[in-house]
């Protein structure tokens, strides 16, 4: 922790100190907050020789850049800029030389011409029309020339960035906004200026800012920008373990981490502890309203609705918290109303832009949608959530060609958000770019599916492909875990065609238990009884013409296997030999026929395999005659044949012994029911 953060704490106090000073006197209050914020998380840092010499040291800080002859002119013009009288303020310190009055007369001059562009335009005007940054040349052209004489300092250098970056010249604003920085490292507004220009991380780590502490802040700020969350907590943590723990700019940094990576509950409450300590704050309060919307925590919502209400009801954020309150009850069209209120009092007002489209999309009106998410894109390109709303517009007209170049530039920004990819694999399916979509969607599961439908949007797909095997598998896997499965419905589809599959190949079981789990769903509960009934029907038919076995009975007065007979087992029965004695000789002749045949396969000293071919012979030789010979004579009782003793023609061998006086023990060994 040491290497990551070498300065002493009471160092930094004393440079956070003198850089509220410097910001204060130049009229730079966003730095000047900022300080002040970052000031206070250092309480506890004691300065050593805190005494009245360091109050003198203070009072001469404030003073110092403004020659004594300008005390009066600096003081009416700070008096004028104070109260947002900018053209009186640069009027009043037209003729000063000094550095201080000078910059706030190039300031002064740049926030009137800004606050008249900014009046003037309206919820429906371009942000960047060319006819409203006519005023700003003439101001370009003078700090052009006092950087070419050398006579502006640091302040004076990060103006010149921001009127750069204002005309879209971003290459030159971004060297003088690194120039600014590394001559003035506490203004914090050049580094916020600079982020915006910086897309991707190695173009960040190749900045040359110096090696002062306050690059760790831009760092992770930028870091947060282009959605590299991970990276940006880990700096946040290394500097709250190295002693701005109790910064409130920290806290609400983490936050604002913890949405982007989707961790609600965390996000939630880190801002609910920052409103304890802070309760009067307005900033991020949109952020946090956006998270109690996703939670449907419409008491919280409201409760935080009156809360920035009696704050401050002219904000931007309070405007944003009642639209997101009205979004909730779905009273798009009030919501509408409060987020072009914020809009008006702030035109670059982001999360307004992209929220109003979002309520355009619910009221089906794409075209007022469009033109908010344009306008967002306009303020910040990195805003992720409006080329993705861009997409989501062009796709329900029908313009997949347009939705695709919207969800590409999405997913550069998101590049591991499954939410783009799920939408590109989704657009590439309709433009029957199958292949791309395969890809899509199985990178969308790799990365981690937020709305768990990638693997059903992938079965769904192989489905279509005629690739049934590969569409069951990936059906399988996604009905594995039923409680992940966010849609209903495509959980209900996922069972219903496993079924249909694994009844389609005689899998009755598996058939049946995704079945069953179908008459859950209203939808498929009918579907699921049809199905149930069939697979009934055809086990019931399968039973039915399933083969009959056979089974070896071993005669009774041999052991040996040359000795053993064949019979069918569900048609064996059991008759006592009386039963056969009393037979009458009509029954017997009438079932000769039939008999003889069976006695010829069950003839000993066979081999098994023999015995049983035989016997199947034996079943599917029968036939209709012999059946309706049975039927019309009761039925035909005869006996297996020769050498089974006391069984031939329902008459006892003579040379066996006789039976026992128990008629009901007697039993024929093998009967055969034809």
């Amino acid at each position: 922790m040491q290497e990551f953060f070498s300065v002493l704490l009471p160092d930094v106090k004393r440079e956070l100190r003198r850089g509220i000073v410097e910001c204060s006197k130049r009229g730079l209050l966003y730095s000047t907050k900022w300080l002040a914020e970052m000031h206070n998380g250092l309480a506890d840092v004691q300065i050593d020789n805190e005494a009245p010499n360091e109050d003198r040291t203070f009072s001469e800080c404030q003073l110092e850049g403004i020659a004594p002859a300008e005390y009066s002119d600096y003081f009416l013009a700070k008096s004028y800029y104070d109260v947002r009288e900018y053209d009186r303020a640069a009027h009043a310190v037209r003729n000063c030389e000094s550095s201080v009055p000078r910059f706030l007369h190039f300031y002064s001059t740049y926030m009137a011409r800004e606050k008249r562009r900014l009046d003037s335009t309206t919820d429906q005007a371009n942000l960047h029309e060319p006819n409203q940054m006519r005023d700003l040349a003439d101001l370009l052209a003078t700090l052009r020339m006092e950087y070419g004489k050398s006579r502006l300092d640091g302040y004076g250098i990060y103006l010149y960035g921001v009127v750069l970056k204002a005309l879209n010249l971003n290459q030159a604003a971004e060297q003088m906004l690194i120039q600014a920085i590394r001559l003035v490292p506490m203004l914090w507004s050049a580094y916020l200026e600079l982020s915006p220009l910086i897309m991707e991380k190695k173009k960040l780590l190749s900045l040359q800012l110096g090696g002062h502490w306050m690059r760790h802040f831009f760092m992770a700020h930028t870091y947060l920008e282009l959605y590299l969350n991970d990276d940006g907590l880990k700096i946040y943590e290394d500097l709250q373990a190295s002693g701005f723990s109790k910064s409130i700019y920290l806290i609400a940094q983490m936050a604002l981490v913890y949405h982007n990576k989707r961790d609600v509950d965390k996000a939630i409450e880190l801002y609910q502890a920052l409103l304890e300590n802070d309760p009067y704050r307005l900033d991020n309060v949109d952020t946090y309203s956006n998270l109690l919307f996703v939670k449907e925590m419409k008491t919280e919502m409201a409760q935080l609705a009156h809360k920035a209400v009696s704050i401050n009801k002219y904000r931007p954020e309070t405007c944003c918290v009642i639209g997101n309150y009205y979004s909730i009850r779905c009273d798009h069209q009030v919501a509408i109303s409060y987020f072009q209120r914020a809009l008006k009092l702030n035109p670059k007002y982001l999360a307004a832009w992209t929220l109003m489209g979002h309520e355009f999309m619910e009221l089906k009106n794409t075209n007022a949608a469009i033109q908010s998410y344009r306008k967002a894109v306009e303020v910040n390109k990195r805003d992720y959530r409006a080329w993705y709303g861009l997409g989501q517009a062009y796709e329900i007209i029908k313009m997949h060609y347009y939705s695709l170049y919207y969800f590409k530039i999405a997913h550069q920004l998101r590049p591991y958000d499954s939410r783009m990819l799920v939408a590109l694999g989704e657009t590439y399916e309709k433009l029957d770019k199958c292949e791309n979509a395969v890809k899509c969607y199985w990178k969308a599961i790799d990365v981690g599916d937020i709305e768990g439908i990638a693997m059903y949007k992938l079965a769904n797909l192989h489905e279509k492909l005629g690739d049934h095997e590969t569409a069951v598998h990936c059906y399988i896997m996604y009905c594995e875990d039923e409680r992940a499965a966010t849609d209903k419905q495509s959980l209900y589809q996922g069972f219903m065609t496993l079924a249909n599959y694994y009844e389609k190949k005689a899998d009755y079981e598996r058939a049946a238990y995704y079945a069953y789990k179908c008459l859950d769903s209203d939808d498929r509960k009918t579907e699921a009884k049809a199905l149930l009934k069939t697979i009934d029907w055809k086990r019931n038919a399968e039973w039915q013409k399933k083969p009959k076995t056979t089974t070896a009975v071993a005669n009774a007065e041999t052991s040996s296997e040359d000795e053993m007979e064949w019979e069918l087992q569900d048609v064996r029965v059991r008759v006592p030999f009386t039963s056969i004695a009393t037979t009458t000789t009509s029954t017997t002749a009438a079932a000769a026929a039939g008999s003889s045949s069976s006695s010829n396969s069950l003839r000993p000293g066979r081999s098994l395999v023999e015995g049983m071919r035989r016997s199947q012979a034996n079943r599917t030789s029968l036939t209709p005659a012999a059946s309706s010979t049975t039927t019309t004579s009761a039925t035909a009782v005869t006996t297996a044949t020769e050498e089974t003793p006391g069984t031939t023609s329902g008459t006892a061998n003579p040379t066996e012994q006789p039976p026992s006086d128990d008629a009901s023990s007697m039993e024929i060994s093998s009967v055969s029911i034809d």
